[in-house]
């Protein structure tokens, strides 16, 4: 099915977002998907929008959300509008999981990991015609129309495989807790996101988000996916592999090193400039052609040690 078929998100003011889950402090690749973001709605006079992706509490780190919101008001991205957090919207995702399921495109699912792994590591749809009811169930999504490839701003036309493509997938856990593929399509739709900018480890999930979009009837905004911080054995820098937080007292070199990451070709005497001098340069010298289309970039020696 094509993607875009419902008003271009290209018709519509450029909204864009960063939505950060609250597991730890941001680091260097936090920064890098928040600046690019950042950068890609002020230079087309866009809003930009951040949002705490608060659903998952064993993951989280007390404090780290106002932690968070600190960091990049000390680095110069300044949002706009209040920040919007997933944990105060339960109800909205129960409102469309009721509607999915009362249209026919949604169903209770009761199969364990362990047997999806066992069936060869997709879900076969062995519960689609059980009417199981909701009670100590998962939520899937009948997969009406599978996505098999979409076009990225950056990265070009990402295809996955069809297995993927066409697996019903989970919203809703069995634990109660909301699948990031449900809070993310709808948070994004309820804020009129144009683009989504962010890092290119979410690169495979976006075909099951573009299928959500179209089931419910959604514009489907435009995707851009930049490419990842690795450590030199390949690893991503992540909350989970302990990459050295943020600090205050590093923020000019920090933002310098990020637009340098971004192929914006920032100039050494910029480093020593305000924090909103080195913002606004980037705002003036943004080009999103300049941003290597790579998935991964190795970070060069003395980056973020």
């Amino acid at each position: 099915m094509p993607v875009n078929t419902i008003p271009s998100s290209q018709t519509r003011p450029y909204i864009g977002r960063f939505a950060p889950s609250p597991s730890g402090p941001l680091h260097f690749g936090s920064l890098i998907a928040a600046l690019g973001s950042f950068l890609q709605a002020r230079a087309r006079q866009g809003r930009w929008l951040v949002r705490i992706e608060d659903i998952d509490p064993p993951r989280e780190m007390a404090g780290a959300a106002p932690l968070i919101l600190q960091t990049l008001e000390a680095h110069g991205l300044q949002w706009d509008g209040e920040v919007m957090y997933q944990s105060r919207r339960h109800s909205r995702y129960d409102e469309i999981i009721d509607q999915l399921y009362r249209a026919g495109d949604l169903y209770w699912c009761r199969c364990t990991r362990r047997e999806i792994m066992a069936s060869g590591g997709f879900y076969n749809g062995h519960c689609r015609t059980l009417g199981l009811t909701a009670e100590g169930s998962a939520a899937r999504v009948r997969q009406h129309h599978p996505v098999y490839d979409f076009v990225d701003g950056l990265q070009g036309r990402i295809a996955v495989p069809a297995a993927l493509a066409e697996e019903d997938f989970i919203v809703r856990r069995r634990d109660g807790l909301y699948a990031y593929n449900l809070a993310v399509v709808v948070d994004d739709m309820d804020c009129g996101i144009t683009e989504i900018v962010r890092g290119a480890d979410l690169l495979e999930p976006t075909v099951r988000q573009i299928a959500l979009y179209q089931t419910l009837g959604a514009p489907v905004p435009a995707w851009v996916h930049l490419p990842l911080a690795v450590q030199a054995d390949g690893n991503k820098l992540s909350k989970q592999n302990h990459a050295p937080a943020l600090t205050q007292d590093e923020v000019r070199p920090a933002l310098w090193q990020a637009l340098h990451f971004l192929g914006q070709c920032p100039p050494p005497e910029l480093m020593a400039s305000r924090v909103d001098e080195i913002i606004d340069w980037g705002i003036a010298h943004w080009q999103l052609a300049r941003v290597p289309a790579s998935e991964k970039i190795a970070l060069t020696a003395g980056v973020n040690e």
